[in-house]
């Protein structure tokens, strides 16, 4: 989840289920994106309620909240370093983050298996995915898709060829990559890798 500024206003951007192109929006665009699992506790609204949606920041607070949170951005050197302002104002007054729900992040991160992660937790499956629902806005299996990617975005933008970063991402081989990248973003992989990475 993403709070973004643009046009003056402050926007959060629930969780993707699919590639999501806003291409009636001109002008710059900043943001800030969430750790997994963090936004519905600093934001005080479930992800599943914002899932593929963007929503402004003012149908979730109070008018007050958003216009103190607006003000931080205008004053600020560059939009981003206010929108950082903010999230970290809301982490300073938020509880810690559920350390079971940082478990399981870091388990699918680390690419585990869901099944084996959920009994690693005692979670059976229906309580692993509501809890994943409120937190993530989708459930493990989805979470651990995207995780997944992230890791093979990371690999390729580093110079990993991309035959060897399917593998090492642990996809069957590079045409599933190239398949899971332009079902979770819309578009290719070589569009998300910088040519100079790309191989």
């Amino acid at each position: 989840m993403d709070l973004l500024w643009h046009d003056g206003r402050l926007l959060v951007a629930g969780p993707d289920t699919r590639a999501h192109v806003d291409a009636g929006a001109v002008g710059p665009w900043s943001g800030i994106r969430f750790h997994p699992g963090t936004a519905p506790t600093l934001l005080g609204v479930p992800a599943h309620e914002l899932r593929d949606r963007r929503v402004e920041l003012a149908d979730l607070w109070p008018a007050a909240e958003v216009r103190r949170a607006t003000a931080r951005v205008h004053a600020a050197h560059h939009p981003a370093r206010g929108l950082e302002d903010v999230a970290l104002r809301l982490a300073a007054s938020a509880g810690p983050p559920d350390p079971l729900l940082t478990r399981l992040v870091a388990a699918l991160d680390a690419g585990r298996p869901v099944a084996g992660t959920a009994d690693e937790l005692g979670l059976g499956a229906r309580q692993l995915h509501r809890r994943s629902l409120t937190a993530f806005g989708y459930g493990p299996k989805t979470l651990a898709r995207v995780l997944r990617m992230r890791r093979a975005l990371a690999l390729a933008r580093a110079g990993v060829p991309f035959a060897e970063t399917a593998l090492r991402a642990g996809y069957a081989d590079q045409p599933h990559l190239s398949r899971e990248v332009r079902s979770l973003t819309g578009v290719a992989l070589r569009e998300l890798v910088p040519p100079d990475a790309a191989s």
